[in-house]
């Protein structure tokens, strides 16, 4: 193992598979709700299941390989509902020309990194930034898990709600995290692991006794796992496999090459702020970042998810990204690839013992999900709140993130009113020709995602 230098990163064989299996295990929804995304737009949802598996086993091995970094990738989510739901539904293009524009997409990426560009955006971002958008994160992975339990839903005059708080999903969520923070504070080894596992057995005991009512209409699904189907499981792959669009659909109009350089863009830009972002706020958490905020390595670490995302798209996926809920394998000590790696075993597994992980509800993840997002909250403490031209752009940046449920969002705004403060209030020499550069590609992306809506 000394390949991935565990003695000089403090850590053990042990304590690195713990670490990935407990990010797997809060990336695992992942594997349900990306074929369901998608079959939206008509693709073959367990072709879409099987393309999600190997896109995510791919990306994260490469990650561990490459990088020796502990963080786990698989499609990102609001890059398929944009795929789905904008490109296919609301525009009226075939899921081949949206899997089309993702390759091109990753292409575009993997000429970004070899140019050090991707590098260059990550160290122009300022340290306020990259500090908030640790908590940032942590505010957004804590709202997901909330949601997903239930304790907050939708509502239309105030937009948030306190959900029900006397259904099993709310119930068994609550009792989970104060398991995993008792675990936690007694220093019990794999604790966020065991929380989701104590969770969902909690849940299984629920379903058994009639209190948790499987409802599939409704979203609620068994908690037990069914292995009567496993047989079809790679029926559809070949429908989904390596399908592109005929080249008049690409280029026979100039709205059609329009439409499609703008979708083009659309998932270059967020799915290279949403993995930004995250890198940021992992390896903030981590300890990774050098004493000028850099990050050793960015470059392997980019490719891991270009080379994925490129590689998705011909299996049938969309866009592959670092995910926020690596963090759960960070807290529980992963320091290197090999936490990778044992999350890309875990994806490999999940090809034929699908039943079990897909059996494991959102509400067991949500504990950790709502206990790291805790953890993350410290990295605001490092920003200078006595400066307003320091805080506020911090601010927008953690803000933004679970307001507009999206990573990139929170990073557009923050670098936008980071550029305009400083310029106005006489310190533009704070402000890299790189974050000019960037606000105007803020700007930019805000007007033409405007203009596709």
């Amino acid at each position: 193992m000394e390949f991935f230098k565990l003695k000089q990163n403090h850590t053990t064989v042990k304590k690195e598979i713990v670490a990935g299996i407990t990010t797997f295990m809060t990336m695992a929804y992942i594997l349900a709700v990306n074929p369901d995304i998608l079959s939206a737009a008509g693709m073959n949802k367990q072709g879409v299941f099987v393309a999600t598996v190997l896109a995510s086993v791919l990306a994260t091995v490469l990650m561990g390989l490459c990088a020796n970094y502990p963080f786990g990738l698989a499609p990102g989510m609001g890059l398929n509902a944009f795929f789905a739901y904008t490109v296919v539904i609301k525009m009226g293009y075939s899921w081949q020309f949206a899997l089309a524009a993702v390759f091109v997409e990753g292409l575009i990426f993997i000429l970004l990194t070899l140019c050090n560009v991707r590098e260059a955006l990550f160290n122009a971002i300022p340290k306020c930034m990259k500090y908030s958008v640790s908590a940032g994160i942590g505010l957004f992975i804590a709202f997901i898990g909330l949601k997903n339990a239930g304790v907050v839903v939708a509502d239309d005059s105030t937009f948030v709600a306190l959900g029900s708080m006397i259904t099993p999903q709310t119930v068994l969520c609550m009792l989970g995290v104060v398991l995993t923070v008792v675990l936690m504070k007694r220093n019990i080894k794999g604790a966020m692991l065991i929380g989701i596992l104590g969770t969902w057995v909690l849940g299984i005991l629920a379903q058994l006794i009639g209190w948790y009512v499987v409802d599939p209409a409704i979203g609620q699904y068994s908690l037990i796992p069914s292995f009567s189907s496993q047989g079809s499981l790679f029926a559809g792959f070949g429908e989904v496999a390596f399908k592109f669009p005929r080249m008049t659909e690409i280029f026979g109009s100039a709205e059609s090459i329009f439409n499609f350089i703008i979708v083009v863009f659309s998932f270059l830009f967020v799915d290279l702020f949403d993995t930004l972002g995250t890198l940021m706020g992992v390896a903030t958490k981590a300890g990774y970042l050098n004493e000028k905020g850099e990050l050793p390595r960015i470059k392997q670490a980019f490719f891991a998810d270009a080379i994925g995302t490129s590689v998705g798209a011909l299996l049938g996926t969309s866009t592959v990204t670092t995910f926020v809920e690596s963090t759960a394998g960070v807290m529980e000590g992963g320091r290197t690839g090999l936490t990778a790696i044992s999350t890309g075993v875990c994806f490999a597994l999940a090809l034929f013992l699908s039943p079990i992980f897909l059996a494991i509800p959102s509400f067991a993840t949500a504990p950790a999900l709502i206990v790291v997002g805790v953890l993350m909250l410290d990295g605001i403490l490092k920003v200078d709140f006595s400066d307003i031209t320091e805080a506020l752009p911090a601010f927008l940046t953690m803000a933004m993130m679970p307001f507009t449920a999206s990573i990139a969002e929170g990073i557009i705004f923050g670098g936008i009113s980071y550029v305009l403060i400083k310029m106005f209030t006489g310190r533009r020499k704070e402000i890299s020709v790189m974050m000019y550069i960037l606000a105007i590609l803020f700007v930019l992306k805000l007007v033409l995602t405007s203009v596709v809506h």
